[in-house]
This record gives structure tokens, sequence and C-alpha cells, in this order.
């Protein structure tokens, strides 16, 4: 079974209590739920990791690499500046899909720059839980 790596950064584990005006009431168990059926329905498989730390994201997406087929990642804050997370994703060979809850380009200006677009095969912005779904039916599109 093809499997997706789905990625989230700092402070996505405080969805459902952090900033509802902007992010919404859902929680981060939700948003892995919605994945999780989404991708099982099209027949693959989900693994899901929550992180506060960038090198862990960097270990998750070197580890990713001949095992998991795609990756969703919501990389928070380090969108903005982890280059590092952008080479490491530079070095997957499948579909990488960014994905935001908000828009960042309705905020503030420092978030405007997202140094993983350059390495995506596709940004989802502002769709919250759909957002999620459309990472999730762009990832079949890509390899089925």
């Amino acid at each position: 079974m093809a499997t997706i790596l789905l990625i989230h950064g700092p402070n996505l584990n405080l969805l459902g209590e952090r900033e509802p005006d902007i992010y919404g009431t859902a929680t981060l168990a939700d948003y892995v739920q919605t994945v999780t059926d989404c991708a099982a329905n099209a027949g693959f498989g989900v693994e899901h990791m929550q992180t506060n730390h960038e090198g862990v994201i960097v270990d998750a997406i070197h580890a990713a690499r001949g095992r998991v087929q795609a990756i969703i990642i919501n990389a928070g804050a380090f969108t903005h500046y982890a280059w590092s997370i952008h080479d490491a994703l530079a070095t997957f060979t499948g579909p990488i899909i960014e994905v935001h809850i908000s828009d960042p380009m309705t905020r503030e200006p420092w978030r405007h720059l997202s140094v993983i677009a350059p390495v995506a095969s596709q940004t989802i912005a502002g769709l919250g839980l759909l957002g999620y779904e459309q990472a999730v039916a762009a990832i079949v599109r890509q390899i089925g």
C-alpha cells in the first residue's frame, strides 16, 4: 500500500485551542483523521508526525526517502525561514503538497514568504480541513 507522510510543524499540536478565530476549532486529531479517511478511500496509508523541532522534521523527511510515496506538510512557522526543511524536501522524489489552514498571504507580511513552495508540487492555503482533503486528492491525481 502506498503511504503518505503527513507532517505538522510547531504549535499545530494546539489546534482547536490556539487562535480559533484564525485556525478554527478543529483539532490536530481532526486534521489527521480527515487525511487518514481520504487517503484510505483512495487506497493509501498515512503516517503522521507533529513536532515543534525543525531537525525532527528534517530527519523524518530523510527517513521517508524511498519508503513513502508522498508528503503533505504544514510546516507552521518553519514555512517562512527553515531552509533546512526546504533542502530536505528537495531530496524527496515524490509529490510534496504544502498545506496551510489559514492563508498566509492575507496575514502578516513576514508570513508571505514560503521556503517550502519552491520544492512543493502544489500549495493549498486558506481552506482549513478542505485543504487537507484537496492535498490527498492532488496526490492521488499525481501518483494514482
